[in-house]
């Protein structure tokens, strides 16, 4: 195997593939990634078993041939060379690879590529098509809600599927960790089939996230029973799914909060910000007082030092006390975006929605906590 190619080509692939590789694993071949060169491109692969992703680019190929090297150990060593280095990559027995650039030379050892597990990049799933753009956002603006317990294992992913409503097609996000949910869906009427809900995992989201963040065309999602397929121009990206019932997040959304609190979106976020200054890992509650056209906000940590704000909002519903953990109702207001949003209170004791005029489709609700 020989080729020719610039560094920011390769070097663009490699930060794809690196991040998945599992540098743990018990299994040295999973700590590689697999090169194959031929007829003038170069395809490189990386799997944690769980997720993998293929990446085809262009590059001068002199001699075909593959081999699997240690993906950390060639990322970065191609990430130390010049922006506008050739490098030249050779191996002719598959057990050592060459890499020349200038004046440096690497003689890194290599496994066997019959040892790098079969990536699978087949499905006969439901396929569809979806804006980059609108896939990522749709993401972006729920995965912040994901559990990070274990335990808690069908809480670990993002929730997927596609449904009719009134003879409209929707594709719907939704995130929870169970203090916490977000739910985001798009209209979409040339999506003809319904898809039953299934959990992206975290890990997968992540990468996603990344991929979709730097693309522009449309992707296709291959969508079965045990895993999600999804197609880029040059890239496929591999992924199990959650085994596991996620809740019925219609259930958890209110459906009479009548008291509606509105309010500068970016005042509030300053204000709880504030308040939160005394809130710790102990105390994290700030508490709410909702008064008529004013919130006042408040907190008391361990060692009972004190914090308090009063915000001048519109509102004119009950008098309500209900507090709120600090972090979680900042992360709500960093992912709306409106200038002005709308807080959907029921009593003290009832989760609240935040909404935005601009994405009605888009929902955060939020478990109050005892004060």
């Amino acid at each position: 195997m020989k080729f020719i190619i610039a560094k920011p080509i390769i070097f663009k692939t490699l930060s794809h593939l690196q991040n998945i590789v599992d540098k743990k694993n018990a299994l040295p071949i999973l700590s590689n990634i697999l090169i194959e060169a031929d007829n003038n491109k170069l395809t490189l692969s990386s799997t944690d078993m769980d997720i993998s992703i293929t990446e085809t680019i262009n590059c001068n190929v002199l001699e075909s041939g593959s081999t699997t090297i240690n993906a950390q150990l060639i990322y970065d060593i191609i990430r130390k060379l010049s922006d506008t280095s050739e490098i030249e990559v050779i191996s002719n027995d598959g057990k050592l690879l060459t890499l020349r650039s200038n004046g440096s030379r690497f003689s890194l050892a290599c496994l066997p590529k019959e040892d790098f597990p079969i990536i699978e990049t087949k499905s006969d799933g439901n396929r569809i098509k979806a804006k980059s753009e609108i896939l990522f956002k749709l993401i972006d603006k729920t995965k912040f809600a994901i559990s990070n317990e274990e335990t808690r294992y069908f809480l670990n992913g993002l929730y997927c599927n596609i449904t009719k409503e009134n003879n409209n097609n929707f594709i719907t996000f939704v995130g929870t960790d169970g203090h916490r949910l977000a739910k985001f869906s798009y209209q979409n009427n040339e999506l003809t089939t319904e898809i039953p809900g299934v959990i992206i995992p975290k890990k997968t989201i992540n990468e996603l996230s990344k991929l979709l963040s730097e693309s522009t065309e449309p992707i296709q999602l291959d969508i079965s029973q045990n895993k999600i397929i999804f197609y880029f121009d040059n890239l496929i990206l591999v992924s199990k799914l959650i085994d596991g019932n996620f809740p019925d997040y219609k259930r958890v959304i209110p459906n009479n909060n009548e008291n509606n609190l509105i309010v500068k979106r970016t005042n509030l976020l300053s204000a709880v910000d504030r308040v939160s200054t005394i809130a710790n890992e102990k105390s994290p509650v700030i508490k709410f007082k909702l008064l008529k056209n004013l919130v006042n906000m408040s907190t008391i940590n361990n060692e009972n030092s004190t914090a308090t704000e009063d915000l001048e909002v519109m509102y004119e519903g009950d008098e309500i006390e209900i507090g709120f953990n600090s972090k979680y109702i900042m992360d709500i207001l960093n992912n709306l975006e409106e200038d002005q949003i709308t807080l959907s209170f029921k009593d003290n004791s009832s989760p609240i929605i935040a909404k935005e005029k601009s994405n009605p489709d888009l929902i955060y609700v939020l478990m109050p906590m005892r004060v």
